[in-house]
């Protein structure tokens, strides 16, 4: 194994400066002028190392909402009109007073989110039905497979007793390719890949197969967000590939959590601090957190109700919809509360954020959903309860459309076997460090 020095790096990224006049050309949409305000201050050889690393962040960072912000109106009209062919200018300016259709004014130009048309039918009542009308209402093939799998799980919880059940050995390649000549001839690449976590019951045998470099580094369990790193040297025309195999036993996992058997939290201890505290910049107990909260848990005192509550009134409120990098973000959760709409990422940090304000312990998990016919990216968490211990929430995955009350919230303490684990936390160093911004600063998913 070769020797590498590393760099931890002490800071965490958040999305404004201590420089004002630079925050106020940001929030009027004056990138352009901010990031040459910034590019001056990296310059002026006034900084120290730190304080010039997150300013060249804030300059990727309005590079990065760029990218994400490229449709124009005529882009957006031309989806829209499949489904209200008289559709007008007029109109997108209705979902944008609305706020269903996202948008930013970058450098004078009214720019639109690259995912905003098609959410706009997810988020917008009037849309979703529109759109309903014309091509049907059916659902997708990871739902018909969850309400065939979930009361199968189930029963053999029941019948055998035991909380983990119906075994799965999956086997996993991994690739990912970087483009030919995006890094010059003879330069050094290097890769972190998603590695899974290990010390979960339901997630065991883990065994390395095949790395595409003879000498790689498996991060330790302790790293929270896990990874195999390798490295390699790029040739000028091909393209870099780095790549690994391996296979691992899951088991689905259920416990039946009982609103009526609950014990009191022992608020002393390290783990509920921990896990109930705020972490900015996205668990934060914000007014507008206060203030939902209230309007969810009313006056219910016993903590299981408690998070079913606020499980139930995201599920009930909050659709699912493509997101912009999370990197570029101030506040996630605040985000989800103010826009009214979330990705499985964004679901989960404002579920963690409303059972944290209320005493709960919740933290991250994620990695990859690997169902049959349905591999992506996915987040959800896990939430602690006193008798109990940590058990699985996957907000996203919602409510199953089921008389069977056990198989309705299957989801709410119970997860299935094709959850693929590699993160316990989110915005945790890399291991070997990284020394520069990672390309997303709050998962690590796609390597």
């Amino acid at each position: 194994m070769k020797t590498i020095l590393l760099f931890l790096l002490p800071l965490v990224m958040t999305a404004q400066t201590k420089y004002d006049e630079v925050n106020s050309l940001v929030a009027n949409g004056e990138y352009s002028k901010a990031q040459n305000k910034m590019r001056e201050l990296i310059d002026s050889n006034k900084l120290n190392a730190t304080e010039i690393l997150e300013l060249e962040f804030q300059v990727e960072r309005l590079e990065r909402i760029r990218k994400d912000f490229r449709k124009t109106a005529d882009d957006v009209l031309i989806y829209v009109k499949r489904y209200f062919p008289k559709a007008t200018l007029a109109d997108l300016e209705k979902w944008e007073r609305a706020g269903t259709l996202e948008y930013k004014i970058i450098d004078g130009e009214k720019k639109y989110f690259n995912r905003s048309h098609t959410n706009l039918f997810r988020v917008d009542k009037e849309a979703k039905q529109e759109k309903e009308k014309i091509v049907g209402i059916k659902k997708d093939g990871l739902d018909i497979f969850l309400e065939d799998h979930v009361p199968q799980v189930i029963d053999e919880v029941r019948s055998t007793g035991n909380s983990l059940v119906k075994p799965v050995r999956l086997k996993l390649f991994y690739e990912l390719s970087v483009d030919a000549d995006a890094v010059p001839d003879g330069e050094i690449i290097r890769c972190w890949l998603p590695y899974p976590r290990e010390g979960h019951k339901r997630q065991t045998d883990v065994k390395l197969l095949y790395t595409s470099e003879d000498e790689y580094i498996i991060a330790g369990n302790k790293n929270l967000q896990r990874t195999l790193y390798m490295e390699k040297k790029a040739q000028s025309g091909r393209a870099t590939e780095f790549k690994f195999e391996l296979q691992y036993t899951a088991f689905n996992e259920w416990r039946r959590v009982d609103e009526t058997n609950f014990t009191e939290y022992i608020t002393s201890s390290n783990l509920y601090e921990e896990f109930t505290a705020e972490r900015p910049p996205h668990i934060v107990f914000t007014d507008k957190v206060k203030s939902l909260s209230k309007e969810i848990i009313g006056n219910e005192t016993n903590p299981i109700r408690k998070a079913k509550k606020i499980y139930k009134w995201i599920n009930d409120n909050i659709p699912w919809a493509g997101a912009r990098e999370y990197s570029t973000f101030e506040n996630i959760s605040d985000y989800c509360i103010t826009r009214g709409w979330g990705d499985c990422g964004i679901q989960t940090l404002t579920f963690m954020t409303l059972c944290r304000y209320n005493g709960i312990p919740t933290k991250w998990q994620s990695g990859w959903m690997l169902h049959p016919g349905e591999v992506n990216l996915h987040d959800w968490g896990e939430i602690y309860f006193e008798g109990y211990g940590w058990i699985p929430v996957d907000q996203s995955f919602k409510l199953i459309d089921s008389e069977d009350e056990d198989v309705k919230w299957f989801f709410f303490g119970g997860i299935d076997a094709y959850h693929f684990i590699v993160n316990d936390d989110y915005s945790k160093p890399l291991f070997p460090a990284k020394i520069y911004p990672r390309s997303e600063t709050v998962d690590f998913q796609r390597g």
